[in-house]
């Protein structure tokens, strides 16, 4: 038993067979945004290998990161340049469209001083809100023929319900005290 031990070869890395001058090469395009593989056995580079640790090829050279860095640089100014001019024109077209004056009740800060509520309880409020009409919508939408599509619905109903409650509880622990509860 310990000859095979003695007389196994190392297998993580073998020399290349043909004996040429390093030749740098760079890979083509698609190869450069793949996996890093070998292109004679398939096998993937060692992270920081210059060559395959299964046939010993070499491993192409990437491009150079500068070129790169330009490239993402250019196409990050051209997009914050479209930006900006879409925003500013979308500025122009929201100004120019006239809401009914209803409309104002719903905006959120309206909202939070009718309700009296800060900002966290209230969002918390209307999720909870959200969770009991998702809880009515079950019932409305859904209708039992056996007894396990009933199952099924009711425990619906129950994840709705504990959700408004987890909601509704949260909003309660988020509201902070007022000084008339202090005196």
């Amino acid at each position: 038993m310990s000859e095979v031990i003695q007389n196994t070869g190392q297998e993580f890395w073998r020399s290349p067979t043909v004996l040429e001058p390093l030749v740098e090469t760079t890979a083509p395009l698609p190869l450069l945004y793949a996996a890093e593989s070998c292109a004679d056995c398939g096998s993937e580079f060692m992270i920081g290998a210059r060559f395959c640790h299964t046939c010993g090829l070499r491993r192409p050279k990437r491009a150079d990161a500068a070129s790169d860095a330009r490239i993402v640089a250019g196409l990050w100014t051209r997009s914050i340049a479209r930006l900006r001019e879409g925003v500013a024109s979308a500025s122009t077209v929201w100004h120019k469209i006239s809401f009914p004056s209803w409309l104002q009740y719903l905006h959120f800060h309206e909202i939070q001083r009718w309700v009296g509520l800060p900002t966290a309880p209230l969002i918390a409020f209307i999720i909870g809100l959200g969770c009991v009409f998702g809880a009515v919508g079950v019932s409305l939408f859904y209708r039992a023929s056996n007894l396990a599509e009933f199952q099924a619905i009711q425990m619906w109903r129950i994840e709705w319900l504990l959700g408004a409650t987890a909601s509704f509880v949260a909003g309660i622990l988020l509201k902070k005290p007022s000084n008339r509860n202090h005196d």
